[in-house]
């Protein structure tokens, strides 16, 4: 509420913001007997000096700014107990002529000065003008002008003594004063002195605690708690938190004559050069400057706001109380004070300090129905003009907004030249709705079209806004106008998954105030469900070649981008999927993984392959496509990688569906299961009758899929190709394997003539193949929706499944429907890679199965100790979810989902 108050006479000279607090000097009503605030006995017990996340209650105490940047007053703030301050006192000496001084000296140490004289009424019209000297530096400030206080400011009071506004000044331990009367009456008021308040007397010791803390000299009985405001309190340090000296006050709070507060007062204070570690001292000083000094009953405001936005209660009575306080000569008997710590007479205030003060406000006014965008009718207790020219007469009602700045009610320019414009922003950060809010940016999936967005099923919408998340109860995701998800005002995004079909959406955000704002809607499609169409296995990447890509290993963290639409017999549109199987070499790195995932949208934590030095490795993938292109990315080292595609998920044209089958193991070259028993050799074939056996339909098949295990392997390096009988093979592959490797692969192989070729390149090894499922012409099966890639279990994290590694014969039950995007119903399989690391086991092997079923002898994952292995898994969901069988010893098994299967 600082600013010079105007008066009749005085035209110019520089203007320091000043506290015109002003109660009513015979026109409001102060009515000391009508005393129903919170106890003052607080100072009492122990408390904690300021840590300023040690908040009253009312927000979260992480909401309260903590500054704790070291100065000389900051060091106090985390003493225990009130702290003492003291006004230190020296006389000037009169020059005769109207002019007094107080010649440059050492003093006291303070950090807050100004100049007093007993008579409340004498006037000083020169100037009066102070200067003081930095303990820290022993730097000499420039002349600082000092402006005088109105008498009865705080009511009549025998006590008042006239003075100058209090101004802060750092610590400092020298002081210069200067007064001169001008060309005035050539005389000065009797008794002219400087008063230092030095905020913690003692060498920044706080003084007392628990045990030796003074008495309050006044204490009220408690009360009930004040109404209920619309909005939540804002983190506010008590006084008790900023160290008050409750023996100053002995004669109890006021409170509003109709115990309603109609509007809020906006005032600045004093010079705006102070640390924010400093503010509970400052308001220390103007709490003992006030009544040492000034001879009032309290600290002049209800509430104050440093620059960094933290909030000190101020005139005791209680937080939630309608305490008077002394701030708006004229308009105290009908609303509360809140004063922004510093000068903003040249410079605006902080959005910290402008947020902190809409909180303050709106919680306020919100206790008595009042709108901080509104306007109400007041009283005015005094006959006065405002700074704009107004005439008040006193004892009738005149319109103000329920925020107003201290110039709207009195002649001064209080809050400052530079706040008072602001005050239409503290209004509508109070008041709401949510301003500016704007979709940023759609992910999660979701990739720019023509009409707006597509997506296989999940999106992401991100925001912004202009209002402080302080101010926002929440954030509503809306898809076609229905509510799906709810965050806090904290958040920038939220997350969904939508069904196939076109679809608007849309954030809402609700302020405080309960008023809502709706960001204009972006258009996010969801293509059909996609049925697979087989292709002949081909090869259509190779770094080492530059097939697809350049000719070059990928490096750390490098990435490789492939076209995989318009080319080698996958159409140009419609294409939802892509199944390769992608196979990495010449691996130089001492551990790496690669991750593949579609082009034109952000990388996730899913991995495909899990590599260690000199390593070849294999892995199935069905990656979806967004714009026609798949990226490969390599965490560290070099590495080659080649890609072989197997078919493609097309909602265009006739495809097949897919149909559940087993786990079941269909072949086994040990056994003589389903082939001859005997070792595949160098350059040999075996053959697989796959259509009209074990449950396959013998027409209509179009594909299988199969898990292929090779073991026994004598060659010092091989591979081995299962390709569609009744074609010729191509330079595709599906398992890279070395001497006594055992390794499996998920394969999804074209069937053409109801067989399937399994093809060795060198040495011996034994075959075993576990059928999954099939895909048929038709709509009897399931159609594939992408969805990721996502990692939806981990067990070193205790994601999905409890946190913990999977023990011998130890099965961990994942539930896939109804969760991270999976449909709670209709779902027949889910697409899994699934990594099995952390193998203490000598051997082991992982099986995946629908839960509810009984696991057979079919396995997914092979693995020796040390080990970290991937594999792309099919399953099946029987009851929404998905079981994971370790054989011995214990490893961690992680899952990322690409996928699902729905009728």
């Amino acid at each position: 509420m600082q600013g010079t108050p105007v008066r009749s006479g005085r035209t110019g000279g520089r203007i320091i913001p000043q506290f015109d607090q002003a109660a009513s000097r015979g026109g409001d009503n102060l009515r000391v007997n009508r005393v129903r605030g919170t106890a003052v006995a607080a100072a009492l017990g122990v408390v904690a000096v300021l840590g300023f996340q040690n908040v009253a209650s009312g927000a979260d105490a992480q909401d309260a700014r903590n500054v704790s940047l070291p100065t000389a007053y900051g060091a106090a703030a985390h003493q225990d107990g009130p702290v003492r301050s003291e006004v230190h006192k020296l006389p000037l000496k009169s020059e005769g002529h109207g002019e007094a001084a107080l010649s440059r000296r050492t003093t006291e140490p303070f950090g807050m000065l100004g100049v007093s004289w007993p008579d409340a009424d004498a006037e000083v019209r020169g100037e009066i003008e102070a200067r003081t000297r930095s303990a820290e530096t022993g730097e000499w400030s420039d002349w600082i002008t000092l402006e005088p206080y109105l008498p009865g400011l705080d009511g009549e009071r025998p006590s008042e003594r006239g003075s100058t506004e209090p101004v802060w000044v750092g610590r400092s331990d020298g002081a210069e004063v200067r007064v001169g009367d001008g060309a005035a009456s050539g005389t000065l008021p009797a008794g002219l002195r400087l008063d230092m308040v030095d905020p913690v007397a003692g060498g920044d010791q706080a003084q007392g605690g628990a045990a030796d803390a003074a008495p309050a000299a006044f204490t009220s009985a408690a009360v009930d708690p004040g109404p209920p405001s619309t909005v939540p309190q804002p983190p506010v340090v008590s006084r008790a938190q900023w160290g008050a000296d409750e023996s100053l006050n002995d004669e109890g709070p006021i409170y509003l004559e109709k115990g309603v507060i109609k509007a809020v007062f906006v005032h600045h204070t004093t010079d705006g050069t102070y640390n924010c570690a400093d503010s509970a001292a400052v308001v220390r000083a103007l709490h003992v400057y006030h009544v040492k000094t000034n001879g009032w009953r309290d600290l002049g405001y209800n509430f104050l706001v440093d620059k960094c936005g933290t909030i000190f209660e101020g005139r005791q009575g209680g937080i939630d109380q309608p305490v008077m306080g002394a701030h708006t000569y004229g308009f105290n008997s009908e609303s509360t004070s809140v004063a922004i710590i510093g000068n903003y007479t040249t410079a605006g205030a902080p959005a910290a300090a402008l947020e902190a003060t809409a909180r303050v406000a709106a919680y306020k006014l919100g206790q008595y129905g009042g709108d901080p965008a509104g306007s109400t009718t007041l009283v005015a207790g005094a006959t006065q003009k405002n700074y704009a020219g107004k005439e008040f007469v006193a004892g009738q009602s005149y319109p103000f907004s329920q925020i107003s700045g201290h110039r709207d009610g009195f002649n001064t320019e209080c809050p400052g030249m530079k706040l008072y414009p602001q005050l239409g922003d503290i209004r509508t950060l109070a008041a709401g709705p949510v301003q500016a809010l704007k979709v940023t940016s759609v992910g999660g999936g979701a990739f720019a079209v023509e009409s707006g967005y597509e997506t296989p099923g999940p999106v992401t919408l991100n925001w912004s806004t202009s209002t402080p998340s302080s101010l926002i109860s929440g954030f509503e995701l809306l898809v076609d106008g229905r509510s799906v998800a709810t965050v806090a005002g904290s958040a920038r995004s939220a997350s969904t998954t939508l069904v196939p079909g076109a679809h608007k959406v849309e954030v809402k955000a609700v302020h405080q105030s309960g008023r809502t704002t709706v960001a204009t809607a972006v258009n996010v499609n969801v293509p059909s469900p996609k049925t697979f169409v087989p292709v002949t296995p081909e090869r259509v990447m190779d770094t080492r070649a530059g097939l697809g890509v350049p000719k070059a290993p990928v490096g750390a963290g490098g990435v490789v981008t492939l076209q995989v639409t318009g080319a080698n017999g996958i159409p140009a549109t419609g294409v939802g999927a892509v199944v390769l199987n992608v196979t990495a070499t010449n691996v130089t790195g001492e551990t790496s993984y690669v991750s593949v995932y579609p082009d034109g949208t952000t990388r996730t934590s899913a991995s495909n392959l899990n590599l260690v030095k000199g390593q070849t490795a294999p892995n199935l993938v069905i990656v979806p496509v967004v714009n026609g292109k798949v990226n490969f990315y390599n965490r560290s080292g070099t590495l080659d990688l080649l890609a072989d595609v197997t078919g493609y998920f097309t909602s265009v044209g006739e495809g097949s569906t897919h149909v559940n089958l087993g786990p079941k193991r269909v072949m086994d070259t040990r056994e003589g299961l389903g082939v001859p028993k005997a070792p595949v050799g160098a350059d040999s074939a075996v053959t697989l009758q796959v259509a009209g056996v074990d449950g396959v339909p013998a027409e209509g098949v179009t594909a299988v899929v199969l898990n292929v295990t090779a073991t026994n392997v004598t060659g010092a390096t091989s591979y081995v190709s299962v390709y569609p009988d009744g074609t010729e093979r191509t330079s595709a592959s599906n398992l890279n394997l070395v001497k006594g490797q055992t390794a499996p692969n998920l394969v999804i192989v074209p069937v053409v003539n109801g067989k399937v070729n399994f093809y060795n390149r060198s040495g011996t090894l034994d075959l075993i193949a576990d059928i999954t499922g099939y895909f048929a012409t038709g709509d009897e099966g399931a159609s594939h929706v992408n969805l990721g890639p996502k990692r939806v279990m981990d067990t070193r994290e205790g994601l999905g499944v409890p946190k913990a590694p999977v023990g011998a014969d130890g099965v961990v039950t994942l539930q896939v429907a109804g969760v991270d995007g999976v449909p709670a119903e209709g779902v027949t399989a889910v697409v899994l890679n699934v990594t099995a690391t952390n193998v203490t086991g000598a051997t082991s092997y992982v099986s995946v199965y629908p839960d509810g079923t009984e696991r057979t002898s079919a396995s997914n994952l092979n693995l020796v100790k040390g080990e970290t292995a991937a594999n792309l898994v099919i399953v099946p969901v029987v009851n929404g979810k998905v079981s994971f069988y370790n054989r011995s010893g214990t490893l961690d098994l992680i899952a990322d989902i690409t996928g699902y299967f729905r009728k």
